[in-house]
């Protein structure tokens, strides 16, 4: 056989396997093609249009074109009207939007009618401001505050900020509800290194009850805090041979592991008042501002603005209440203002009958996937002052430390010690006495003391003491 002779057959098979490997790449290109997308938008519209809303919504994860379609405002009108009729019980479903017809669905935004259902399905007609105004007898606050939260499924995220501008947000993993203030821990997820980190910002969330996996759930943020995250300026308020808690600012702690010094947990205790409007009225970038109370001017009362105080405080843990007490009747007079303070005495030492009772030891339990512990001395302050009007004046939530007092004194005939518990801000300090029943192994609160800032004061009431 001559060398020509296979060299032809060698060519002839080469084009053969050249044109049967063309006609299988047409083959497969026409079979890969989506025959769905390709069908007439007024098909596909007609095909989408028996879907519900959960499906609808995470259909325009699919591609581009079928976000186009998923956001069709005809569709989204039908469910906005149908949730609103729900709701109203109108004998014609244009008696709730206004009898707008075809082409005036069609002129709004894309979009529009889908925003507009999401918020009336999240409950944002603001109907929990009624419930607001019933106020507890012993706090002072409202009393259906934690029933509203959890009725509309509000839900707090933290979102960390490193130097590259990478953002990190993570879920949720435990709340405690307490008379006065949340605590919420988030202590799953994949830490990014605490040195790397500029700030954190604390997000309410609502999202809004669809049938679709929880990642795909539309929802809104409603800033509540932005802070800068800077470890020189935090204060350590407990640690055990794990973990360390280090107080940031505005209720935020960060707990670090002692070795390795990274992120274990994040801890921020919110108070309840205001914390409904906070957690729903705010935008993803602005913190949601309620107009200020301002007192009544009174210039008959020469010491306006220093009497008629009231308290209630808590002290507690993100399990159990430890201790709880209300006080009214507080006053200063004004040769008692000194370094800039006003001086509210709630519970003196001389008066045994103020004296309160801690529950069980000052402890903080803490948990995350897989190890849990117990910080022995810390605690949750949760602290209420109200003005003469009855009105939140000043708020606190955050935790403290129990440290050993330099007091001298010891009360009831028994050689127990005594601590303090100190909290400071810009608008006031709080000092706290205990004393210890050695035999018992109990804490009394013997002594509390409350100081506001004079500005603060004179702000309020237009006073200039």
């Amino acid at each position: 056989m001559s060398r020509t002779y296979l060299h032809s057959q060698s060519r002839m098979k080469h084009t053969a396997s050249l044109k049967y490997s063309g006609r299988r790449s047409r083959l497969s290109v026409k079979s890969s093609e989506n025959n769905i997308e390709r069908m007439p938008p007024e098909v596909i519209l007609k095909i989408l249009s028996h879907l519900d809303a959960g499906s609808l919504f995470c259909l325009s994860f699919v591609s581009k074109r079928f976000h186009e379609f998923a956001n069709n405002n005809a569709m989204w009108y039908q469910f906005y009207a149908g949730q609103r009729a729900k709701k109203k019980s109108p004998r014609l479903i244009d008696d709730v939007t206004d009898g707008i017809g075809t082409a005036g669905v069609q002129e709004k935004p894309e979009g529009f009618w889908r925003r507009l259902f999401f918020k009336e399905l999240a409950g944002h007609n603001e109907n929990w401001r009624k419930k607001l105004k019933h106020i507890h007898s012993y706090t002072g606050l409202p009393s259906q505050t934690a029933q509203i939260l959890r009725s509309m499924r509000v839900s707090w995220t933290i979102t960390l900020t490193d130097k590259r501008g990478r953002e990190s947000t993570f879920e949720q993993t435990h709340v405690h509800f307490s008379t006065a203030a949340v605590t919420v821990s988030w202590s799953a997820g994949d830490w990014p290194f605490i040195d790397q980190l500029t700030s954190l910002q604390l997000h309410g969330v609502v999202r809004v009850p669809l049938k679709c996996p929880d990642e795909y759930k539309p929802g809104w943020r409603s800033l509540l805090a932005k802070v800068v995250l800077n470890k020189d300026a935090w204060s350590l308020c407990g640690s055990d041979r794990m973990v360390k808690l280090l107080y940031v600012e505005q209720g935020i702690t960060v707990c670090v592991w002692q070795e390795p010094c990274e992120i274990a947990f994040v801890m921020v205790n919110l108070h309840y008042h205001r914390l409904v409007d906070r957690s729903l009225l705010g935008s993803f970038a602005v913190q949601h501002q309620p107009a200020e109370h301002a007192a009544a001017f009174d210039d008959v009362d020469p010491e306006y603005g220093l009497h008629g105080y009231a308290v209630h405080i808590e002290l507690h843990n993100t399990v159990e209440s430890i201790t709880s007490g209300r006080f009214s009747q507080l006053f200063c007079r004004k040769d008692q203002i000194e370094d800039g303070f006003i001086k509210l005495k709630v519970i003196s030492k001389s008066n045994r009958s103020q004296h309160t009772t801690l529950c069980g030891s000052i402890s903080l339990p803490w948990s995350t996937d897989a190890l849990q512990g117990q910080v022995e001395g810390s605690c949750m302050l949760t602290l209420t002052v109200f003005d003469e009007a009855h009105l939140p004046f000043w708020c606190v939530s955050a935790p403290v430390a129990v440290t050993k007092s330099n007091q001298a004194e010891i009360l009831y005939d028994c050689n127990g010690e005594s601590f303090c518990i100190r909290y400071e801000d810009a608008e006031g300090r709080v000092e706290i006495e205990l004393q210890q029943m050695e035999d018992q192994k109990q804490y009394f609160m013997v002594n509390l003391i409350i100081f506001l800032s004079v500005s603060k004061v004179n702000k309020h009431f237009g006073r200039d003491y």
